[in-house]
């Protein structure tokens, strides 16, 4: 039994003497592995009580664009914007508010939003999306070499087709028959092969064998659809952001 003791002993003297060398060190990791749990969680429960407000108020501007307030759509949009700006409702906010904005016939404010959306945004898509509907309201200004500017931007393949397409109408307007036709041709090979659209392309080529087409029919500022939110963001499932108008679709 004494010697029972003795090793007992032994083993809580060992304990002591680890413990005093390395307890500082197991408590502080404890304490880090607590809060980082902690921080966890706190961020999941920050960052979907964000989703659902910004939710909310995606929704309340899907119900005001569909009943064409804008004064309701623009106070939505404008608290996404303040309070939810890397959420991805905000961005798809300012885009559908642009379109109401332009219709109403706002293009100073439509502009506002669109230019908003290229430099806010986080996802590339609705950048590219925003930089092409800025380039149709600078088109229908007549602001042929802003316009072209903003068509020489940086972006995705998918958008090829369209950027060109829209390329070869402002070098038309701007009386740039033959670099005109060079944007054509390059949007029709660009295209996808089943797109109707392509035809639409077409006739515009081919218009510019005798004398120059009147400039495009002024933009709607909807000819490209909005993607919609990215699953991967929690959220209260809004209401769809309002149709695009039927043009025709790229």
């Amino acid at each position: 039994m004494a010697v029972y003791d003795l090793e007992e002993q032994d083993q809580l003297d060992d304990l002591k003497a680890w413990w005093q060398r390395w307890g500082n060190t197991v408590t502080t990791i404890a304490v880090v592995a607590c809060v980082a749990l902690a921080g966890v969680q706190g961020w999941r429960w920050w960052t979907g009580k964000q989703a659902e407000e910004a939710g909310a108020l995606f929704t309340a501007l899907s119900q005001a664009a569909r009943a064409n307030d804008l004064p309701k759509a623009r106070d939505a949009t404008a608290q996404l914007e303040d309070r939810f700006a890397r959420v991805g409702y905000a961005s798809r906010a300012a885009l559908v508010l642009a379109k109401m904005l332009y219709d109403s016939g706002d293009t100073a404010g439509a502009r506002t939003q669109l230019l908003w959306v290229i430099d806010r945004a986080d996802e590339s898509e609705l950048k590219e999306i925003a930089r092409y509907r800025l380039a149709e309201l600078l088109l229908n200004d007549k602001q042929y070499d802003e316009a072209l500017k903003m068509l020489d931007a940086k972006h995705g393949d998918s958008f090829d087709g369209l950027y060109a397409d829209l390329r070869g109408d402002a070098l038309t307007a701007a009386g740039r028959v033959e670099d005109a036709k060079a944007a054509y041709q390059s949007a029709l090979a660009k295209l996808d092969v089943k797109s109707p659209y392509k035809n639409y392309v077409q006739v515009k080529l081919d218009s510019l064998g005798g004398a120059p087409p009147a400039p495009a029919t002024p933009a709607s500022l909807g000819s490209v659809v909005i993607p919609p939110v990215p699953a991967a963001v929690p959220a209260a499932a809004p209401a769809p952001a309002p149709a695009a108008p039927s043009a025709p679709q790229k």
